[in-house]
């Protein structure tokens, strides 16, 4: 499994009940989410390990 699988599962997670009007607003909420993982390095971080890397600080 590659990391990008998580980023996306989590960014799908919250779009279950998204009722989108337009292609427009999928593509501003799809954003809006991947900006909020960005300030969550935990978030990024949890990710890696499913894939068999790990984070050498």
């Amino acid at each position: 499994m590659n990391p990008q699988d998580d980023i996306w599962a989590l960014v799908k997670r919250d779009f279950g009940n998204l009722a989108a009007a337009d292609l427009g607003q999928i593509t501003r909420a799809v954003k809006r989410r991947l900006k909020q993982i960005q300030y969550r390095p935990d978030l990024v971080d949890g990710c890696l390990p499913g894939a068999g890397l790990i984070i050498d600080h």
